[in-house]
């Protein structure tokens, strides 16, 4: 998957803040393509008539915030997401590192692969909310809120009604993580050159095709899973579900049976298109976010541009960097004393 790229010249909280904000401003502009694409996975009426006809059914019938419902719950769940994610991920890797720090591919994805799933783990419920909110018609909403939408589940239907649908998510992992591995251990015969020598849009583009190719292998995964989260017999329209079902085996049956094995693959159109867009402004978000910081931290010369500050050693930890400076304006503050005593 494309991930942004870890620098040691920033603090741990400003890597977290700035990989935060830019996950949180690339999902609010791409919100539109991912209501669309979760009303496609659960089948509500707007999405009959294709990806196209979507986007004008969902304004007419709930306005133009309809495009962005859900995207608040989105956005709360990607920071403990983000930090589940990493800090599994971590101790998993250190687990797998050979005497000299080295570290598989293979294990590599596949501790990735096991940290999301401990990362759904613990947010899943929001996204289970985030299901409900965007399945649900805004200008007849059986839920106000988030917080509403998670007390009225679980008063309603249960603490398990908050996971339903949770195993997808682990089986979903293992097509996921082969995609992503099927990209990977070939990139360097598709740029026939090492990976080492990869530029940044190399890296960005094959971020964006592992995403691509990882997402349609899991998709069919995904769509069950939206499914079992919208489908209540407490809602209106059974959730707006357009098949109903008793468990994850029949929903996959009563698919293929109505639907035909294809449609596992609804809304995949959107969630394609998604890819490029959001890859590109997490990216940019990011990097901008982190000009700032390596600004305020005194790396750079500018907060515009990444003119290196001269006479800084940029393999410094910002701390490192911080006691240097210190003990710089000590010392020069110590011989201006000393010259200005020899003086009288």
């Amino acid at each position: 998957m494309a991930t942004v790229k870890k620098d040691n010249r920033l603090t741990r909280s400003q890597g977290f803040m700035c990989a935060g904000f830019a996950g949180v401003f690339s999902k609010t502009l791409t919100s539109p393509l991912e209501v669309v694409k979760i009303k496609s996975q659960v089948g509500t009426f707007h999405c009959k008539r294709g990806f196209w006809q979507s986007f004008p059914l969902i304004y007419r019938n709930e306005g133009f915030r309809g495009f962005w419902k859900g995207n608040l719950v989105s956005c709360l769940r990607l920071f403990p997401y983000t930090a589940v994610h990493l800090t599994t991920y971590k101790k998993i890797i250190h687990l797998h590192m050979d005497e000299l720090g080295f570290v598989s591919q293979w294990r590599a994805i596949l501790a990735g692969g096991l940290a999301g799933v401990a990362a759904a783990l613990v947010t899943y419920p929001l996204e289970v909310a985030e299901t409900r909110l965007i399945a649900q018609n805004c200008r007849q909403p059986t839920y106000i809120g988030v917080v509403c939408a998670l007390s009225k589940i679980h008063g309603s239907e249960g603490l398990l009604a908050l996971y339903r649908g949770f195993s997808l998510t682990v089986l979903g992992a293992v097509p996921f993580s082969l995609g992503c591995y099927a990209v990977y251990s070939n990139l360097d015969k598709l740029w026939q050159e090492p990976p080492s020598r990869f530029t940044s849009l190399q890296n960005f583009i094959n971020g964006c095709l592992a995403a691509g190719v990882a997402q349609t292998l899991s998709y069919p995964f995904e769509t069950v899973k939206r499914k079992m989260q919208a489908q209540s017999a407490r809602l209106p329209h059974f959730g707006g579900v357009d098949v109903h079902f008793s468990g994850m085996i029949d929903c996959f049956i009563q698919v293929v049976r109505n639907k035909g094995i294809l449609s596992l693959w609804t809304g995949l159109a959107a969630n394609t298109i998604k890819i490029v867009p959001y890859f590109g402004l997490l990216f940019t978000c990011f990097e901008m976010c982190k000009q700032l910081c390596l600004y305020r931290n005194g790396y750079i010369v500018s907060p515009l541009s990444y003119k290196l500050a001269p006479g800084v050693d940029q393999s410094l930890g910002p701390y490192e960097l911080e006691e240097v400076k210190r003990y710089l304006k000590n010392r020069n503050f110590g011989s201006g004393e000393s010259s200005f005593g020899n003086r009288w």
